[in-house]
């Protein structure tokens, strides 16, 4: 096995079990950002929403992972169909990939009180893949196999479900259906490879209001799982490489329709990989629709004795928000 091979396999690992063993980009705020792993959230909020993130995984940890996304979205005139587009970079280590995202959801009244909504989504989206392997120190700085970098273009396409009401929301995505082999040659016949997985998320949460609308508490579940329907953990021989289902478990209340005060806890259903972090997030609704964020995620795992802990800074914006929130206020 040549060392560029052997830096691809394990790059691919490191994909693999960074952030829980999982591929695509997490975030505690996610439930500002929904898009990014399910197209059928597009529209959803009734108006145009507009959300920015970044996010720093494990201060003090070289080549970390550090996340950006931009995310936009709204309903049509015909207000049965929500569009929306989602823009994320993800730097890891000597790599990461930029992926642009064009989403449609068309949605659905249920019931004769028609009280609930479900809407399907569909998206297209092509990430570029990179590795500046030209960025590493080696020992033998004459070596060909680092002296290259290497870049990719590849296509995908999205689908999901979400179903949602005032108090209530259940959504499913797959946001990146294909999987794509990120060995250097299509014809490699080499076993051990880095490759990108499907990702599969189930969320779930509903809205309890205490003191009516000035005082509501929401729970929330995120579930995500590497490799759904596929042959993840037969990729290798010999080699576990699949990556256990995560639980990203949280609640948050919302003071005056205003200010939400959140925790979370993060784990994942294996005994080797569990008990990631515990987070704290904060976001305030300006009246004028501006809004502000920001979470610290507190390290569980093992990562805490090599670095410190991870956060995230959110910003965002509602048009119309003032005229849709008297109608109906929005939790998710």
């Amino acid at each position: 096995m040549t060392k560029l091979r052997l830096l691809l396999f394990v790059w691919g690992i490191f994909w693999s079990v960074a952030a829980l063993a999982q591929q695509d980009p997490m975030f505690t705020n996610y439930h500002f950002n929904s898009l990014i792993f399910n197209p059928a959230y597009a529209g959803s909020n009734e108006h145009l929403t507009l959300n920015l993130s970044h996010r720093q995984q494990w201060l003090g940890f070289e080549g970390a992972p550090v996340t950006q996304t931009l995310t936009a979205h709204t309903p049509l005139r015909n207000e049965r169909v929500g569009v929306g587009f989602s823009l994320a970079n993800d730097k890891i280590g000597p790599g990461g990939s930029t992926d642009l995202a064009a989403s449609y959801a068309y949605r659905m009244q249920l019931g004769a009180s028609k009280k609930l909504k479900l809407s399907i989504g569909l998206q297209a989206s092509v990430a570029n893949w990179r590795g500046k392997f030209s960025e590493i120190t080696v020992e033998h700085t004459d070596d060909p196999s680092f002296s290259q970098n290497l870049s990719r273009w590849l296509p995908n396409f999205g689908a999901g479900a979400y179903l949602y009401g005032e108090k209530f929301y259940l959504g499913m995505g797959l946001p990146h259906i294909l999987e794509h082999d990120l060995r250097k040659a299509k014809d490699d016949t080499e076993g051990l490879f880095a490759k990108n997985y499907r990702n599969f998320y189930l969320s779930t949460g509903a809205a309890f209001p205490l003191q009516g609308n000035q005082l509501v508490f929401r729970p929330s579940l995120l579930l995500q799982s590497t490799g759904f329907l596929s042959d993840v953990k037969k990729e290798v021989a010999g080699q576990n490489v699949g990556a256990p289902m995560s639980a990203n478990l949280g609640a948050a209340v919302l003071f005056r329709q205003l200010f939400w005060v959140g925790t979370s806890y993060r784990t994942a259903f294996s005994g080797k990989s569990s008990h990631d972090s515990a987070n704290l997030w904060l976001a305030w609704s300006l009246r004028n629709g501006m809004r502000f964020g920001a979470s610290y995620d507190i390290t569980l795992s093992k990562v805490r004795t090599a670095s410190s802990n991870s956060f995230e800074i959110m910003l965002g914006y509602e048009f119309d928000v003032k005229v849709k929130q008297v109608a109906s206020p929005r939790y998710f």
